[in-house]
């Protein structure tokens, strides 16, 4: 076991009872999921990776509404940073979303599909080229990627689709922060006679071309995706993405 993975071990394990400390020892995971070694496999794929308390994945201890599960993943304290994956143990599919933070902060926020009570995590890769991870326990009734989405059931849907509102705030304390919501049903097909229809990319730039941020949604991610986004300097942003069926869109945020 790596050092600082079995420091975080053996300081919660104070914490938990004898057979839960136990599994927290063997597997090192501070959230003691038995599908962590799963997760890291799939997503770190060998690579030097570290818990990191700096890396806040905040979200409901409690969700009443699976559908639509509020998450914040905050990474600024690590600086630079290249790359930002975020995935839930126990979910049917089990990654949600990348993003590429570009001149803005590495810090979303987003709603997402939970059928189970699940960790959900952020793994950030820094400059160096290792990860850190954190996350926190979301508890939910269960059920959000099975069910279908409401907007497909509306006759006016598709006239709608990948229609954006958003919102910039200039001054006080949210200056630079940036609020984006998609009109899409973002349908994950795990509901029979109802296939995989979701956004794929969404690119954040600001009026000199300058990448802001780069974001990759998959199946998970909630109808009519709402992003929050910190930029460093509010200015004119021009939103533009796809979905797996083709479909693009493009409106600039003034």
């Amino acid at each position: 076991m790596k050092l600082p993975l079995m420091v975080a071990a053996l300081a919660l394990s104070a914490l938990m009872p004898a057979a839960h400390a136990a599994n927290l020892q063997a597997n090192g995971d501070p959230l003691d999921s038995a599908r962590w070694q799963d997760m890291e496999k799939t997503f770190l794929a060998g690579h030097p990776f570290i818990f990191d308390p700096r890396v806040k994945v905040t979200g409901p201890a409690d969700a009443e509404n699976p559908l639509q599960v509020p998450i914040t993943v905050d990474a600024i304290a690590l600086g630079k940073v290249e790359e930002v994956v975020v995935f839930a143990d126990f979910n049917p599919i089990v990654q949600i979303l990348r993003f590429f933070p570009g001149d803005a902060a590495a810090y979303l926020g987003f709603r997402v599909k939970l059928q189970q009570s699940t960790p959900v995590r952020a793994a950030v890769r820094t400059t160096d080229g290792i990860w850190h991870v954190g996350g926190t326990w979301v508890n939910t009734v269960g059920g959000g990627c099975s069910a279908p989405s409401v907007g497909t059931a509306l006759p006016a849907w598709q006239k709608q689709l990948n229609e954006v509102s958003a919102r910039q705030w200039r001054d006080g304390e949210l200056a630079g922060r940036l609020r984006l919501r998609v009109v899409h049903p973002m349908d994950t097909g795990l509901v029979a006679g109802i296939p995989a229809f979701h956004l794929q990319e969404i690119r954040l730039t600001d009026n000199k071309d300058q990448l802001l941020m780069r974001i990759e949604t998959f199946e998970p991610v909630s109808e009519n995706p709402v992003f929050t986004v910190q930029q460093q300097n509010a200015g004119r942003v021009r939103a533009s993405g796809r979905d797996n069926n083709g479909n693009v869109f493009s409106v600039w945020i003034d």
